[in-house]
């Protein structure tokens, strides 16, 4: 790639105005140019706009694919399906000339020299999603001021006023590219201590150009599991017996310690059932490890909040209100002089790091925000943030909508318990919006997540693909199972209805047709439940952890 000056373009070339390159990627066809085509401006963020990409396109740089094989036409199709289906998934952002990966408090503690470096010097590499597509332009300084790094998740920039004061309040949550992908696909850890889901989310403050920040993070139990889908309805996660927890669980948090500070965990999965073996061995591998910079604490979300008990989550609001106002947040006056840093975050999980724990977050959250608004002096003593009507709604329609995002991009649908988010209590109609998502979320993740997972691989960079490559993992074939076994059970199935609407000369006589194809039926169904991880649609690009 070489950097021409404007004369150099013949008159003749075909242009069109674009709204920021993306990067390239290499697939069977050879190389392709991916540009963002489409924005939408989310707000400014200290003077500085920030952009939704909202289209793109991947452009080849080839003239033609007639050079390729007719399956190496059908693979190169297929791989341009995944990288415009990770596109596609709603939550790109941008910034032309401000660094959206970093947090105020990072950014603020920052050397004279990382300011004089370009945005692709400076990132976290933990946000950038576009990194794996940004290689060829990484390579060349003079490059870099053509493309931005995009990060993934979401971002609402809101301007509100409380007692005739305007103030600008946004959320941010940056998603990891480390260890990314879906549902019950990606879990736990790798070897090098990333968290799968992870997501670190700031709030910010700004008024009378004195800022204020509160960071949280949420990911995955940090130790190796899983939980692969298998037609169940909630598949059973599993523990890895052969490995070293504690290796991966140290580096975790060794490297959350450095970045954020004291950690406090906050565990909101269930303290029985399927979920106990997990919690269990996450008290245990806090205990072991003895860093007396994390403290551990289990809260069963389901139980303590059961038969619409929401009003319970002041249980656990109290019992870590003394460590969060030990913790702050982070505040900058007028003048850019750092008052107070935040000296340690929250780390939340639920078992997907999205509805019980988003819920959470929201709470907390909102009592950092009170405190800020108070130093600030946009709220009087004495007034709460809850009492202002108009500034409540806002605030609990965004991060609800923080909990759509996160839920999409992770285990394919809105999030669920957001009415309690919306509105700070749980509806009927809220039940019945969650029981559609978990349906939605119980196909996705059987029956398309495989894909939705070689998409993300594919995009970050964790396969790569040969230029005119002769065999790619997608021409997988299926097992003689996945098509046989479903046309007996539907035949099967197809019969016990006809025989009971057209019954025959004796009762017994339909009876008997019924039993045989009904039980044909069950025991069909039976050995496709037992059978269960052939029949859905699994990764095919990247070799996950085997587990036992």
């Amino acid at each position: 790639m070489t950097l021409t000056v404007r004369r150099d373009v013949p008159a003749t070339a075909e242009t069109r105005p674009i709204c920021g390159l993306m990067g390239t990627v290499r697939l069977v066809a050879g190389m392709y140019l991916v540009i963002i085509t489409k924005k939408q401006k989310v707000g400014d963020l200290l003077g500085h706009a920030v952009w939704k990409a909202l289209d793109f396109d991947v452009l080849s740089y080839k003239k033609t694919i007639l050079h390729l094989t007719d399956n190496q036409m059908q693979d190169n199709k297929s791989f341009l399906t995944m990288i415009n289906s990770v596109l596609h998934t709603d939550g790109f952002y941008f910034a032309t000339d401000y660094d959206l990966t970093h947090t105020l408090q990072r950014l603020a503690n920052t050397s004279p020299e990382f300011q004089e470096m370009s945005l692709l010097e400076r990132v976290d590499q933990r946000f950038v999603w576009n990194g794996h597509l940004l290689r060829e332009f990484m390579a060349q300084p003079e490059l870099h001021k053509f493309v931005y790094p995009v990060v993934h998740g979401f971002i609402t920039m809101k301007s509100s006023c409380i007692n005739g004061k305007i103030f600008e309040w946004s959320i941010i949550s940056r998603r990891s590219c480390f260890r990314a992908g879906v549902r019950y696909y990606v879990r736990g850890i790798d070897s090098e201590g990333h968290a799968a889901n992870y997501v670190e989310t700031e709030q910010i403050v700004q008024f009378n150009s004195a800022k204020a920040s509160f960071v949280q993070t949420r990911g995955s139990i940090p130790f190796y599991w899983s939980q692969r889908p298998n037609l169940k309805y909630k598949p059973k996660p599993q523990i890895n017996k052969t490995v070293n927890h504690l290796d991966g669980f140290q580096r975790h948090f060794d490297s959350q310690i450095i970045l954020y500070g004291r950690q406090v965990i906050l565990n909101l999965i269930n303290q029985k059932g399927s979920e106990k073996p997990l919690e269990l061995a996450f008290d245990k591998m806090v205990t072991s490890l003895g860093n007396g910079m994390i403290k551990y604490i289990a809260f069963d979300f389901h139980k303590e909040c059961s038969r619409m008990r929401w009003h319970r989550l002041q249980i656990l609001l109290d019992m870590v209100a003394e460590m969060q106002d030990d913790f702050g947040y982070f505040l900058v006056d007028a003048d850019g002089k750092v008052l107070l840093n935040q000296e340690g975050t929250f780390r939340s999980n639920c078992m997907d790091c999205l509805d019980r724990t988003n819920v959470i977050q929201s709470l907390l959250a909102r009592r950092s925000l009170q405190s800020q608004l108070l130093k600030m002096g946009v709220l009087h003593k004495g007034q709460q943030i809850e009492d202002q009507a108009d500034f409540e709604k806002v605030y609990k329609n965004a991060w609800a909508d923080n909990a759509d995002a996160c839920a999409k991009q992770y285990a394919g649908t809105g999030a669920l318990k957001t009415d309690f988010t919306r509105t700070g209590k749980r509806t009927q109609w809220g039940l019945l919006m969650d029981g559609w998502n978990s349906m939605i979320r119980y196909y996705k993740n059987n029956f398309s997540d495989g894909f939705r997972q070689d998409s993300i691989d594919l995009f970050l960079g964790n396969y790569a693909v040969e230029e005119a490559d002769w065999a790619t993992p997608l021409r997988d074939p299926k097992d003689w199972k996945f098509l046989t076994l479903p046309i007996i059970m539907v035949v099967a199935f197809s019969m016990c209805i006809i025989c009971l609407l057209m019954a025959g000369d004796t009762w017994t006589e339909t009876l008997a047709y019924v039993l045989f194809w009904g039980m044909a039926s069950v025991v069909t169904g039976g050995l496709i439940l037992f059978n269960g991880r052939d029949f859905v649609d699994a990764p095919k690009l990247v070799q996950k952890e085997k587990l036992d």
